[in-house]
């Protein structure tokens, strides 16, 4: 929202709720929507359709909408009278039927569908029969760095300086494979003795109420397990934009173990090839289609020795890590805010008729 406010659009939300959550909205959000409830899609429509917006911009991820197979969101749908723009967050190479079935009536109810990833337009034609014209690639965006500093200042202030860093950072949760990056450690440890694995980020809060902590206590048994405990940093805490692009730039590495590899997009990994980090990445869609070209290093999942390999390679070769570093530098120009706004922008004139002056454009996107 705030990408494409920038570039002149004015914005209001529908807020999607779980059953019985209230939050605390600032003004942007003019109505809610509890998931289970089709009244209050029925409800919205009229507010959709009141005249004030141009383009209603739907993020589509399964488990949101309510309903059967979300029939509410496709009731919704059915009664809007402007265009439709659907974002795309998952993507299966082998859903169900029903799954299909399900992306299938929302994909014929938009005019356009956004993915993040280019391999995800190949999986919409082969495995849903969706016309390609209709989808469009736009990057996840990923921040710039406002005040670029150097990083052996950087990781003076943090307390890291005679460290070279590896780090992945996101909520954490057991689909994303950091038993494997700390079994690791032990062969890195050995040929590069400075080198300190950062994992960055509080658990997933689904995994919080399901599971407490305990995948977070697993992998600290674990590094206590392999003697590499003060190799392996924990940080637990929500970073601000700012401190998450600290912790980038003093990183030597950025990894991603993760285990799905139908995994269609990542932002954490669009953020570290934005700042032009050297990345390490099991082949998930979105890091095959990212580390292309070159970009990273992609490793087997489940495979200690694979990343332990790919950081001695870049740990080990500062010129082939500086060619990276450049290469993503200049890739991620593209994934920055800005740019990424503007595509949207330029989506969401496309597709409405009459063609509207740039000062008139509105959007509404539906957001979980």
């Amino acid at each position: 929202m705030h990408a494409v406010t920038e570039q002149g659009a004015s914005c209001s939300v529908l807020a999607m709720n779980r059953p019985g959550e209230q939050h605390a909205y600032d003004h942007r959000v003019i109505a809610t929507v509890q998931e289970n409830r089709v009244d209050d899609y029925l409800a919205v429509t009229d507010v959709i359709n009141s005249g004030r917006f141009d383009v209603l911009c739907v993020e589509h991820e399964y488990g949101i909408y309510g309903g059967v197979a979300c029939d509410h969101l496709l009731r919704l749908l059915d009664g809007v009278r402007i265009p439709v723009i659907t974002t795309l967050h998952t993507l299966l190479q082998h859903p169900s039927a029903e799954m299909r079935r399900q992306l299938r009536a929302v994909a014929a109810r938009s005019s356009k569908l956004i993915v993040m990833n280019g391999l995800a337009i190949e999986i919409l034609s082969d495995v849903y029969g969706i016309n390609r014209q209709k989808v469009v690639m736009v990057h996840h965006g990923a921040p710039s760095l406002t005040s670029p500093s150097k990083t052996a200042t950087l990781k003076r202030q943090l307390g890291c300086a005679a460290q070279r860093i590896i780090s992945t950072f996101g909520l954490l949760g057991p689909g994303k494979g950091l038993e494997y990056a700390i079994h690791a450690m032990p062969t890195v440890v050995q040929r590069h003795p400075d080198a300190h694995y950062y994992i960055l980020g509080k658990t997933h809060p689904v995994v919080q109420e399901q599971q407490g902590e305990r995948y977070r206590e697993e992998l600290q048994t674990l590094t206590r397990d392999l003697g590499i405990a003060e190799h392996v940093v924990f940080i637990n805490k929500y970073f601000s934009k700012d401190e998450l692009l600290q912790y980038l730039q003093v990183s030597d590495i950025y990894l991603t173990p993760y285990l799905d590899m139908e995994q269609v997009t990542s932002g954490t990994l669009a953020y570290a090839l934005a700042c032009g980090r050297p990345l390490i990445s099991t082949p998930y869609l979105h890091a095959r289609f990212l580390l292309a070209e070159g970009r990273g290093i992609l490793v087997p999942p489940k495979q200690p020795s694979a990343i332990a390999a790919a950081c001695d390679q870049l740990l080990g070769d500062p010129v082939y890590a500086a060619w990276m570093e450049r290469a993503n530098q200049q890739y991620g120009r593209g994934l920055l805010w800005p740019q990424v706004g503007q595509a949207f922008i330029d989506l969401c004139r496309q597709v409405q008729t009459p063609l509207p002056q740039p000062t008139r454009q509105r959007l509404l996107p539906v957001s979980a």
